[in-house]
């Protein structure tokens, strides 16, 4: 039927729902237990939201439930291929995924702790970088004193790694 027939009302908006943190094609999606957890509850969440739909209008439900339905797929997609990753079979004296990291920043007494975490649970303001951040991929294979640089643009920046802990 041409186009030209169908009503303006009868349209639907197709839900735009954001990415994901990005995980590039082939990596796989390594998570802490914590973080495994907080997929799971976060598809609780939708879940129940889903169930709770609450609108005035039949079409109003229709784009709420894709909108969700679209959400939890992608969710649903990046739990099935999480692979937890056991922080107790760790090398202790190794920068690895889980790590939780005490830096000196240059030479100044500036000191930071980062947890290495998969992309989902990565949040810079709690202290949690992607396994995949350049900061990360600087630190990895990296031993207790040992110094490691990370090539910025107009300078290189030197962390001096004080602590390693597993938790």
């Amino acid at each position: 039927m041409s186009r030209g027939f169908v009503k303006e009302d009868d349209q639907e908006d197709i839900p735009i729902v954001p990415p994901r943190a990005h995980l590039p094609e082939g990596v796989i999606n390594y998570v802490t237990q914590v973080g495994l957890n907080e997929l799971l509850d976060e598809k609780q969440r939708l879940l129940d939201e889903r169930d709770n739909v609450n609108t005035t209008s039949e079409k109003e439900k229709r784009i709420a439930l894709n909108h969700i339905n679209a959400k939890l797929q992608l969710l649903d997609n990046r739990i099935a291929e999480a692979r937890v990753v056991d922080l107790t079979d760790q090398p202790q004296n190794e920068v690895m995924f889980g790590a939780l990291v005490t830096l000196r920043i240059g030479t100044s007494n500036s000191i930071q702790t980062f947890q290495i975490v998969g992309v989902d649970e990565a949040e810079v303001s709690k202290g949690k970088i992607s396994f995949l951040s350049p900061l990360a991929q600087t630190l990895i294979n990296k031993k207790l004193g040992e110094k490691a640089i990370l090539k910025l643009a107009k300078e290189d920046r030197i962390f001096e790694i004080l602590g390693i802990a597993y938790q």
